[in-house]
């Protein structure tokens, strides 16, 4: 990779998302769209909400630009800025008024088969472009779910991107992950360590479109004799939020609840309010990924039977962590 001439491009794309925020807070603030503080969210101060928009701008963006130089399958290119427009759009016409869970939900499976489509006009497998179907709802609602105190869906997107840059060999996923990371970075002194900003559902859900594009490309550019090896490696940099939305969701299912609506029963919101900051559980939430993703790199050409138990110890420890996470003590919000 050419980095001189690479940077540039990264710092426009920090620059857009920076950009972004600074307008996105103005727009927010002039029309009052505001997230209110209540019982089911994380802190106690009105705080404009929408500020992914530079996020999103700046992606489809390089995904475009990455076409058109041919650093991108042009199916792929085509099908990232669609599927990025179809969740950001939803994303931002729910941030201003909100919209039916099933119809944002209607939105993220339309992206997911505008992936689909596009890995199959690459030349990927069928069953790539099935996991596609799956993967894009599902990393699009965790992200979203997951978004809840200050700095932690934007770091750990950014995190998560970086991991897939060093995972990616041909180097087609490390470019577009790179930007990404660059753009993540442009947003997050707006909403870190004290937020004047939230993402708002226009930014958290095109930060899960983008990290599952990045994986699909990652996947794809691996072939499939490489499959087995790579899977393993794609979960880690995404572990620490895969862990915590699956068990939360899977324990609210359990007791029945509207797993659909605004909480706060998360491991990350729980330990929250026990410890009355954010910025701890944001920087141990990124010590976690830092390390995921360092497993990653260094077991990168290791055997699948190790790097399967691997993710599997990590699961385990994950799920220890939430449980600890999870009890209830005193605290506050943020």
């Amino acid at each position: 990779m050419d980095w001189t001439a690479a940077l540039p491009w990264l710092v426009a794309a920090a620059a857009i998302a920076a950009a972004g925020a600074w307008l996105a807070r103005r727009h927010a603030l002039r029309h009052g769209l505001l997230d209110q503080p209540g019982e089911r969210r994380s802190h106690v101060v009105p705080t404009p909400r929408g500020g992914g928009v530079g996020i999103v701008v700046a992606w489809i963006l390089a995904c475009a630009v990455l076409g058109i130089a041919g650093r991108l399958p042009v199916p792929l290119a085509v099908a990232a800025v669609c599927g990025t427009l179809l969740v950001g759009g939803a994303g931002y016409a729910d941030d201003h008024r909100p919209l039916s869970p099933w119809l944002r939900l209607a939105a993220h499976v339309a992206a997911g088969l505008v992936l689909a489509a596009g890995l199959l006009g690459a030349g990927a497998a069928p069953w790539l472009a099935l996991l596609a179907l799956a993967c894009v709802p599902v990393m699009v609602n965790v992200w979203n779910f997951m978004d809840g105190i200050d700095g932690l869906a934007t770091s750990q997107a950014g995190l998560a991107a970086l991991g897939f840059a060093f995972l990616s060999h041909g180097q087609q996923a490390a470019i577009p992950a790179l930007l990404l990371v660059a753009a993540c970075l442009g947003f997050l002194p707006f909403n870190f360590p004290r937020a004047r900003i939230f993402l708002g559902d226009v930014g958290s859900g095109a930060l899960g479109f983008a990290l599952a594009t990045l994986a699909m490309l990652l996947l794809f550019e691996a072939g499939e004799d490489a499959l087995p090896g790579i899977l393993p490696l794609t979960f880690l940099p995404v572990s620490a939020f895969l862990i915590d939305a699956s068990l939360t969701l899977a324990w609210r299912m359990v007791r029945r609840e509207k797993w659909w609506i605004a909480h706060v029963e998360h491991a990350y919101q729980r330990l929250a309010a026990r410890i009355g900051s954010h910025g701890p559980v944001t920087l141990a939430y990124g010590i976690w990924t830092a390390g995921a993703l360092s497993l990653a790199v260094l077991m990168a050409g290791s055997g699948f039977t190790f790097k399967l138990a691997v993710a599997a110890s990590c699961i385990a420890a994950g799920t220890l962590a939430w449980c600890v996470a999870r009890k209830p003590g005193p605290g506050g919000k943020n």
